[in-house]
């Protein structure tokens, strides 16, 4: 099978969707123009906002995003998928989704995954999340066919759920995407080897694009996009947290080949307690 070209979207998202959107674009534009038959974009693409009452001012619905009906314009313009790594929309209970969306070469909405793992987290030195306060849980794993490859869906915090990650593979993924906004301690500390252990458990490639720097409302990101091989070697990497994008060659067969040599998707076995 030949090598497919990806691209991985850097940003520093801020409080205003269409500057926000005007990035993405122009980025998305830049990586299908050097090859890319599929490229991603970070976590909460369109809108990073703490304050819940400008966030709730600033959401809108699915079918009634500007950014989102842009990212479909913009697939079916360039003849490619487009990953909406995340767009932070208003759902039907009352609070936000964070929602990974997957646009085929037609435009057409392929798939999109709701994050299944809330933020809530108390950090240290003041630093406290409660994702679960203004959005709500998903509760289904999502796998689609882009690039000509399965690719499972997942955004940021999942990844400390090694569960999902062993969920998707056997069910086919050969490549995860785990956009994501990672602070920047845990990202100091935890975002290499997260992405790294993911990608040997699963032999999975794991196409990891970020957020990173000071964004407007004052939230500071870890940056540093990455693509993992399924072997566990890091192909690629922007190594800061300035926005930019990442270009990685990736062959569905060596996730296949790794898989026969370490069969660890094959050898789960069930046990009792503890």
């Amino acid at each position: 099978m030949a090598k497919t070209k990806i691209a991985l979207v850097q940003m520093r998202s801020g409080t205003d969707p269409e500057r926000n959107m005007d990035a993405a674009e122009a980025a998305i534009r830049q990586a299908a123009g050097g090859g890319a038959k599929l490229v991603a974009t970070p976590e909460v693409t369109n809108l990073v906002e703490k304050d819940a009452k400008a966030l709730f001012e600033t959401l809108r619905a699915p079918d009634e995003d500007g950014g989102v009906k842009r990212l479909a314009a913009l697939a079916s313009e360039l003849k490619i998928d487009v990953l909406a790594g995340s767009m932070a929309l208003k759902g039907s209970d009352g609070r936000a989704v964070n929602r990974s969306m997957l646009f085929g070469p037609d435009g057409a909405l392929k798939t999109h995954y709701d994050k299944i793992h809330m933020f809530d987290v108390a950090i240290g030195n003041g630093e406290i999340w409660s994702e679960s306060t203004n959005y709500a849980p998903g509760s289904r794993a999502v796998i689609a066919e882009a690039a000509g490859m399965k690719l499972g869906l997942t955004i940021c915090y999942d990844v400390r759920f090694a569960y999902l990650y062993r969920a998707l593979a056997m069910a086919g993924a050969v490549a995860i995407t785990v956009p994501a906004a990672f602070t920047r301690p845990t990202g100091k500390a935890h975002w290499e080897v997260l992405l790294r252990a993911r990608a040997i458990e699963t032999g999975s490639f794991i196409l990891a694009p970020a957020q990173g720097g000071t964004h407007a409302d004052g939230r500071k990101t870890w940056g540093r996009s990455m693509v993992v091989g399924p072997w566990g070697d890091v192909l690629g990497v922007l190594d800061h947290d300035e926005p930019g994008i990442l270009y990685a060659d990736i062959d569905a067969e060596d996730a296949l080949s790794a898989r026969q040599r370490i069969p660890a998707l094959k050898g789960g076995r069930e046990f009792t307690g503890p």
